[in-house]
C-alpha cells in the first residue's frame, strides 16, 4: 500500500492527466448512483407486486349468505304458518334455511335458521314438534320456540337440547304484538332478544359442526345434466290446506314464492319472500297413536329421492340421514355432493304421497306421487 501511495506522489500531474482521472472518478461515481437507483427500483417495484398480490387476494369472492369462516351457532326459529299467522310472517328473508315440515290438521310450520344477523323481528314464533328437533341439531342451532308439545317437551329435556321458550321467557326474550287475531299467533322475537338469551343461559357459543350445505360464489348451472330440466314454475302441495309455489324471477335470478295462490309476503317489508335454491322431497309420516291433537310422528332417519332447484333448473337428487342428530347428505344420483348456489335455500319435506309439479318453458311437466 505504502509502494503504490509512493508511486501515486512520484506522478508527474499535467493538466490533462488531472482532466482525465476526473472524468475517471466522476464516471465511477455515476455508475455507483446508476446501481444504487436500479437496486430501490427494484425493491418498491417486488414491494408493489406485493401490494398488487394483496389487493387481488382481497378482492376474490366470498360467500355473502353465510360467513363459512364464522364459528357461531344458529338460531333455529319455530314459525307459525296457520293462515291468520302467514299474514305476519316478519324476518324470514333473512334466514338462510328454511325448512317445512307438516303438523297436525293438514297444517305446516317452519323452522327459519339465522347465522350472524341483526334481524329486528322474527316470528310469529310457534311452538315445537319433536321431528324438528332433528334438524336444529343436524345444524348445531339453539332452538327457539314458544311451546312445545308433549314428545318435544320430553326430547328437548332427554336430549340436552339448548332451547330458548317463549312460555319460559314471554316479557325477557319474546314479546306479544297487539293484533287483532287470536293471541297464539302475536308471539315475536328479534336477534338482539335472543343473543341476550343464550348469552344468560350460558349456552355454547361456538358451533362444533360445518354448515349443512356446500355453498360455491359461482352460480351453479344445472343444465347439463342428463337428470335435469327446466324449472320456470314449481309446485308442492302438503295437503289440502297447504301448497307452495315458487316462480322463476330470470332478472334476478330466485325464486318468488307463493302461498295457496298467494304472495307470500313479509309483514314487515311488504316485500314478496324469494329464494336461490329450493331443496325438496318426502317422508312418510302418521298420526301418534292416542294423540288426542292429530300430532305426527315422521319417517325421515333413511335415505330416497327428490329434487334441488335453482337458476330456472331441477335436477334429481338423493338424501339420507343416517340418525337424529346426523347432518343430511344431499347428493347428485352419482353420488357427487351437490354445490349450492350462493344464496337462501328453502328445504321442503312433503308428507309421501303428494305431488311436485315442476313446469319448464316449454310446457316440460314432471308430476311426482311416491
Amino acid at each position: 500500500m505504502g509502494k503504490l501511495l509512493k508511486k501515486f506522489k512520484n506522478i508527474k500531474w499535467t493538466k490533462k492527466k488531472v482532466i482525465i482521472l476526473s472524468i475517471m472518478l466522476l464516471l465511477i461515481v455515476a455508475l455507483i448512483v446508476v446501481l444504487v437507483l436500479c437496486l430501490n427500483n427494484k425493491k418498491e417495484d417486488v414491494q408493489s407486486n406485493n401490494e398488487v398480490k394483496e389487493e387481488v387476494k382481497k378482492e376474490e369472492p366470498k360467500i355473502s349468505i353465510v360467513d363459512v369462516n364464522s364459528k357461531s351457532r344458529p338460531y333455529a326459529v319455530m314459525i307459525n304458518n296457520h293462515p291468520t299467522a302467514r299474514l305476519y310472517h316478519s324476518g324470514l328473508q333473512d334466514a338462510y334455511i328454511i325448512y317445512e315440515l307438516i303438523v297436525e290438521g293438514g297444517m305446516t310450520r317452519y323452522m327459519a335458521l339465522f347465522k350472524d344477523q341483526n334481524t329486528a323481528k322474527i316470528g310469529s314464533v310457534r311452538s315445537s314438534r319433536h321431528y324438528f328437533l332433528d334438524y336444529a341439531m343436524e345444524n348445531d342451532a339453539y332452538y327457539v320456540h314458544w311451546g312445545w308439545s308433549p314428545q318435544a317437551e320430553s326430547d328437548i329435556k332427554t336430549m340436552g337440547i339448548n332451547n330458548i321458550n317463549g312460555l319460559i321467557y314471554s316479557g325477557t326474550y319474546f314479546y306479544r304484538e297487539n293484533l287483532n287475531i287470536s293471541m297464539e299467533h302475536t308471539g315475536f322475537t328479534t336477534m338482539e332478544m335472543l343473543n341476550k338469551a343464550s348469552e344468560k343461559l350460558k349456552y355454547r357459543s361456538e358451533t362444533n359442526k360445518g354448515l349443512l350445505l356446500n355453498y360455491t360464489t359461482n352460480e351453479v348451472n344445472l343444465s347439463d345434466n342428463e337428470n335435469s330440466q327446466k324449472a320456470d314454475e314449481v309446485s308442492i302441495r302438503y295437503s289440502n290446506s297447504v301448497t307452495d309455489k315458487y316462480v322463476y324471477d330470470k332478472e334476478n335470478k330466485y325464486y318468488l314464492r307463493f302461498v295457496n295462490g298467494k304472495e307470500h309476503k313479509d309483514y314487515v317489508t311488504g316485500n314478496q319472500y324469494h329464494f336461490k335454491n329450493i331443496i325438496t322431497y318426502q317422508v312418510s309420516n302418521s298420526s301418534i297413536a292416542g294423540d288426542d291433537k292429530g300430532r305426527q310422528d315422521f319417517n325421515n332417519i333413511g335415505s330416497g329421492e327428490g329434487y334441488y332447484i335453482t337458476n330456472g333448473y331441477a335436477t334429481k337428487i338423493k338424501w339420507s340421514k343416517s340418525s337424529r342428530e346426523e347432518q343430511t347428505k344431499y347428493t347428485y344420483l352419482d353420488g357427487k355432493t351437490i354445490d349450492v348456489s350462493d344464496g337462501n335455500t328453502f328445504i321442503q319435506i312433503q308428507p309421501s304421497g303428494q305431488s311436485i309439479n315442476i313446469v319448464g318453458e316449454q310446457e316440460n311437466t314432471s308430476t311426482v306421487s311416491e
